[in-house]
C-alpha cells in the first residue's frame, strides 16, 4: 500500500513540475470530453422532453391536420376537414371519447384599455382545457350553450394575460378582438415554450362557431381534428382505421394521396428526435475526433517527457524501483492529466451547453451519466494512449539510462 502511495505523491510531483505539458494535455483532453459531455446531456434531454411531450400531447390523442402532406406550410394548407368529419368519427369510433375540431386565425390584434397585443386565436369546442389536459387556473371553460349561440367569450393563455391585464384579474373584463367585444371567462396554467420554441401561453382560445363565423367567415371547413381513445393500447391501429376512415369519407380514389395528415405522440417524438440527431451526429463526431488528437498529443508529450527524464528513471531504477513501479508512476501521471482533463471538459461542455439552449432553446439535461461517462473515457484515453510510452519508460536499462 506505501508503496502504491508513493508511486502516486511521485507521479503527482511529476505533473505539478511539467507545468507547460501539464496544460497541453488537459486542454487537449478537455475539448473532446465537452463535446461527449454536450451529446450525452442532448440526448438525455431530448428523451426527457420526448416525455413530457407525451404528457403534454397525450399518449391517448390523435392530431388529424388538413391538407395533403405535399403542403407542409400551414398557412397554405387545403381547407379539407369538415364539422361533420368530426360528427362522423364521434358516431364510428365507440372509443373515441373526444373529438375536438379547432381552427387557428393568427396575427390577431387584442386589446383592453389601450393595451394592445399581437396573438393567435383558436377556436375550438368547449372542453378545451381537457381536450389538451390544460387547466384553467382562473375562471371556467366555455360551454356547449356558448358553442351554439356562437357566444363572444375566451380563454386566455398566461403571456396574454400579462400583456394585457398585468396584474388584474382579466375573469368576467371585455376585451377587443378585433374590435368584436369577447368576454374573457378563463386563463390557462401557464405552459412556456413547444418544441420548435413557440410560446404556448401567448393564445387567445374561442368557440370554434365564433371563430368560424365572425373572424374567418368559414361556414363549414376546420383547420385540425384532435381525438382521445379509451383503448391507448390500441392507438397505432386507430391511426390506420381513422386514415382508411376518412379516404372513404372523403371519397379518395385508389392510388391517390390523402388530403389530411394524422398524427400521434410517437411522431411527435420522432420529429425531435431526429432534431437531436443532426447535433449529435455532428458534435460526436468532432468529440471523437477531439479525443483521439487529444490521445496523440499525450503520447507525444508523454514521449518526449521519457527522453527528459531518462537519468531520473535511472537513479530511481538503480535504488531499487522496479519496472513496474516506473509503468504505474507513467500511467499515473497520465490519469491524473485525463481526469483533471475530464472535469475541466465537463465544466466546459456545460457552458456549451447553455449557450446552446440560449441560442437555439435545444433540450440539454445534465446527469450524472454526463459526468460519468466523460470521466470513463477520459480514462481510457489516458490509459490507451499513455500505456506506450509508459512501457518505454519502464523498459530502459538502469545503467544506460544514467550514461545518457
Amino acid at each position: 500500500m506505501n508503496r502504491l502511495v508513493n508511486i502516486f505523491s511521485q507521479a503527482l510531483r511529476a505533473v505539478i513540475a511539467l507545468k507547460l505539458r501539464s496544460f497541453f494535455c488537459i486542454l487537449s483532453i478537455a475539448i473532446g470530453i465537452s463535446a461527449i459531455t454536450v451529446i450525452v446531456a442532448a440526448t438525455e434531454g431530448a428523451y426527457q422532453k420526448a416525455f413530457d411531450i407525451v404528457a403534454t400531447f397525450g399518449p391517448d390523442s390523435i392530431l388529424i391536420v388538413g391538407g395533403a402532406e405535399e403542403t407542409r406550410g400551414i398557412a397554405r394548407r387545403e381547407k379539407t376537414l369538415t364539422l361533420t368529419d368530426a360528427e362522423a368519427i364521434r358516431s364510428a369510433f365507440g372509443t373515441a371519447y373526444m373529438v375536438v375540431p379547432m381552427s387557428n386565425v393568427r396575427n390577431v390584434i387584442v386589446s383592453y384599455r389601450g393595451n394592445r397585443y399581437q396573438t393567435s386565436v383558436v377556436g375550438s369546442s368547449s372542453d378545451y382545457s381537457l381536450a389538451w389536459t390544460w387547466p384553467v387556473v382562473e375562471g371556467s371553460d366555455f360551454t356547449e350553450e356558448d358553442l351554439k349561440r356562437s357566444a363572444n367569450v375566451a380563454l386566455i393563455g398566461h403571456e396574454t394575460m400579462r400583456e394585457l391585464f398585468g396584474e388584474e384579474n382579466p375573469v368576467g373584463k371585455f376585451i377587443q378582438v378585433r374590435q368584436i367585444p369577447v368576454q374573457v371567462v378563463g386563463v390557462l396554467l401557464e405552459r412556456g415554450a413547444s418544441v420548435g420554441g413557440g410560446n404556448l401561453d401567448n393564445r387567445v382560445v374561442m368557440p370554434i362557431t365564433t371563430v368560424m363565423k365572425k373572424l374567418q367567415n368559414e361556414p363549414k371547413y376546420v383547420a385540425v381534428l384532435r381525438v382521445r381513445f379509451e383503448d391507448q393500447e390500441n392507438i397505432d391501429r386507430r391511426v390506420e382505421e381513422l386514415k382508411t376512415f376518412l379516404r372513404a369519407e372523403h371519397r379518395i380514389p385508389d392510388g391517390e394521396s390523402n388530403d389530411f395528415q394524422v398524427f400521434s405522440s410517437k411522431d411527435i417524438i420522432k420529429f425531435l428526435v431526429a432534431l437531436t440527431g443532426s447535433l449529435v451526429a455532428f458534435v460526436g463526431i468532432v468529440g471523437i475526433i477531439s479525443l483521439i488528437v487529444a490521445g496523440f498529443v499525450l503520447a507525444n508529450l508523454f514521449h518526449l517527457s521519457v527522453r527528459e527524464r531518462t537519468r531520473e528513471i535511472g537513479i530511481r531504477r538503480s535504488v531499487g524501483a522496479k519496472r513496474q513501479d516506473i509503468l504505474y508512476q507513467f500511467l499515473g501521471e497520465a490519469v491524473l492529466l485525463t481526469t483533471a482533463g475530464g472535469l475541466c471538459g465537463f465544466l466546459l461542455g456545460v457552458a456549451a451547453s447553455a449557450l446552446l439552449q440560449y441560442v437555439e432553446a435545444f433540450p440539454i439535461h445534465f446527469s450524472w451519466k454526463a459526468f460519468a461517462i466523460g470521466l470513463i473515457l477520459s480514462w481510457i484515453v489516458g490509459i490507451v494512449f499513455g500505456l506506450q510510452p509508459a512501457s518505454r519508460a519502464a523498459n530502459l536499462e538502469p545503467i544506460e539510462a544514467i550514461r545518457s
